[in-house]
């Protein structure tokens, strides 16, 4: 089992104004956290997030400290959040197993010490997205379907925006200490996400795009309201948001995403949103 690992740095938007397409990629899209019998993390500095994936097929894959933490297991100063975008598996959380299928989470708390994941059927393997936010209490571990949460219904069909958003792991349904997670699927039709776009100066963001057939692309609009930025995204593929980045996309065909944040409070609807002709 092989586990690769990046640390993203912190960036000023004065800068980011200046940055050509290479630049925004290599600071804000991380690409291919997909990769059979391997896990893939991106260290970020924004809140200390860090956002991976891991497909287990052939093998377990166990959850290994790695050196930016500095500790002697992943999660002893940390929280998890598990969400399942392939076939069934399972996440076995100290000898506790959870059975995950399709768009079914899970958040495994504080000091556990050891966290393994599995395939159920290896010629269609699961295929776990991850996210870890520093934690400074011990919540309980908690498995969440898309019945089980809260669901808003957004958008109409004539903005190109109709979309339903499953909170799954987010105050009100299970306690965190800071992370947020949850899942976005736009209906048929529509292609816009997070239409009015915002940015929330107390948290940051991150996306994952899945469910976007083959040949088909996001644009993902970042920066600020009035310096605005895009990344042609593909499938499986995340983008970091800064607290000062807007975050919104748009896409050739409907497509879902999985949306985290981590940050200053746990308010979902503590957004400053911006009108599009707002936008610059």
């Amino acid at each position: 089992m092989t586990t690769h690992v990046e640390t993203r740095y912190s960036t000023h938007p004065d800068d980011v104004q200046h940055y050509d397409t290479a630049a925004l990629r290599k600071h804000f899209h991380v690409p291919s956290l997909m990769k059979e019998d391997e896990i893939t993390l991106c260290y970020s500095h924004y809140e200390r997030m860090i956002v991976g994936g891991v497909v287990p097929v052939k093998t377990q894959v166990e959850l290994t400290p790695v050196d930016q933490l500095k500790s002697d297991y992943f999660l002893a100063r940390r929280e998890l959040g598990v969400i399942n975008v392939g076939g069934k598996g399972t996440v076995t959380v100290d000898d506790v197993a959870y059975p995950l299928g399709n768009k079914e989470g899970l958040y495994v708390g504080m000091g556990n010490k050891r966290v393994t994941f599995s395939s159920d059927d290896a010629s269609a393997p699961a295929r776990f997205y991850i996210n870890s936010t520093p934690a400074h209490h011990a919540y309980p571990d908690r498995h969440m379907t898309l019945d089980k949460c809260n669901v808003l219904h957004m958008g109409s069909q004539a903005t190109c925006n109709e979309r339903d958003i499953y909170q799954l792991l987010i105050k009100g349904v299970i306690e965190t200490c800071q992370l947020q997670m949850g899942i976005t699927l736009l209906k048929s039709g529509s292609v816009w996400n997070t239409m009015p776009a915002h940015q929330h100066d107390r948290r940051m963001e991150a996306y994952f795009y899945f469910d976007l057939a083959p040949g088909q692309a996001v644009c993902h609009f970042m920066g600020q309201p009035k310096e605005t930025r895009h990344l042609w995204m593909a499938n499986e593929e995340a983008v970091l948001s800064p607290a000062w980045s807007i975050h919104s996309g748009c896409g050739t065909s409907n497509y879902a995403f999985i949306w985290s944040m981590a940050g200053e409070n746990l308010d979902y609807n503590d957004m400053d949103k911006y009108a599009p002709d707002e936008l610059r």
